[in-house]
């Protein structure tokens, strides 16, 4: 996978890596998270209170490639790979160096704030979140 619109990286801690000496999976999620708040953040200044924007996490697909281990610096990019009309999908490539570790593609529906209840992708994010070329 080629460049993408946002890139964030992030240091492997000690507390994330398991006896085999690896980042334990379900850290890759997290570290997709983390990565989406940033995104949002530097994209518009999201910061997850009191926004006009909200989304949840409703489907995961994640391939490994490879491992990281303490000390390693992630770089993760991100790219809106498709849009729907309540939903989007994002698709994360996590690489050590010229290493690739994972891709995964996360599927958000967009709720109205402070609820669960389904709506339209609000234009905001359409004209924020850059589309993976």
């Amino acid at each position: 996978m080629g460049p993408q619109p946002f890139s964030h990286d992030i240091r492997v801690r000690y507390q994330e890596v398991d006896m085999q000496r690896v980042v334990f999976n379900a850290h890759y999620m997290a570290y997709c998270d983390e990565t989406m708040a940033a995104w949002v953040g530097d994209a518009f200044g999201w910061d997850g209170t009191d926004d006009e924007v909200d989304w949840m996490l409703v489907r995961v697909e994640m391939d490994w490639h490879g491992s990281a281990t303490y000390g390693d610096t992630l770089t993760f990019e991100a790219g809106v790979e498709h849009w729907g009309s309540s939903s989007f999908r994002v698709l994360f490539a996590g690489s050590v160096g010229d290493r690739p570790v994972l891709t995964a593609r996360i599927t958000y529906v967009c709720v109205e704030p402070g609820t669960t209840t389904k709506m339209a992708v609000p234009d905001l994010l359409r004209a924020t979140l850059a589309t993976v070329p």
